[in-house]
């Protein structure tokens, strides 16, 4: 009995960790922001006024970017790390946005809004233009964060209504990328003229998508109606007015 009781105790400490890093991935911010995200988060936009005019909402999005700014990454798997970085650049844009608010858009002079290092992130301050890329595109990889990256304006992909979690993050990247590439926002054709405005996102960030065989493989991969091979490509202006729910 003694030598069971002993494997039995090694065996609880070889769980250790793991249940350290399942215990990361639910921390109380992640489940405030999820709360918040549905509640505030439509089809068209953020309910901005209506937030801004809850005071315990306020203090609970406080609440969700001071976990944010303290919370440790060591030990997170890369899923788990990029669903906390992409959680991280959401929350902290709607943080600083509800700030601003009301206001016409973020974007300011010389984008000082995304330039400055006005965020904490897992203890370092920085600016969202650090956080995007020189964290979230280089460390991951990933070209579908374009679509789960929401920059508080109208010509953003909409924002996700819920948070991003490790589990569930392949999926969650699909749809909204499947959903992006699948609206006149992303991809806007004309078959009469034959001719294409793709998201600016796609000219901005082309080298991203080279790993998916290019901007046009990677979008008809996902569209309902593939793209044909001599449509004419232009981009769509981008408005950075802010994406509040109409």
């Amino acid at each position: 009995m003694r030598i069971l009781s002993s494997l039995g105790i090694c065996f609880a400490l070889l769980l250790i960790p793991a249940t350290f890093v399942r215990a990361e991935n639910s921390l109380p911010w992640v489940e405030t922001y999820n709360g918040l995200l549905g509640k505030y988060v439509t089809a068209d936009g953020v309910r901005y006024a209506a937030w801004k005019a809850n005071s315990a909402d306020m203090k609970a999005i406080q609440e969700v970017v001071d976990g944010i700014g303290s919370q440790k990454v060591d030990g997170l798997s890369k899923q788990e790390q990029l669903a906390f970085y992409l959680n991280a650049y959401n929350a902290w844009i709607l943080h600083e946005a509800l700030g601003k608010y009301p206001t016409k858009s973020v974007k300011d002079v010389l984008f000082r809004f995304f330039l400055g290092q006005r965020i904490k992130v897992a203890g370092e301050p920085m600016s969202f233009n650090h956080l995007e890329k020189e964290i979230i595109r280089p460390k991951f990889g990933e070209p579908r964060v374009h679509f789960a990256l929401n920059c508080a304006s109208q010509s953003c992909p909409p924002l996700n209504p819920e948070a991003f979690r490790a589990e569930k993050l392949d999926a969650q990247l699909e749809k909204l990328a499947v959903a992006f590439v699948n609206s006149r926002k992303g991809v806007d054709y004309s078959l009469e003229k034959k001719s294409v405005a793709l998201s600016a996102i796609f000219k901005w960030y082309k080298d991203d998508f080279d790993h998916a065989g290019g901007v046009l493989a990677f979008i008809n991969k996902r569209r309902h109606e593939p793209l044909p091979n001599d449509a004419q490509i232009g981009y769509q202006d981008y408005d950075w007015s802010l994406n509040v729910a109409k």
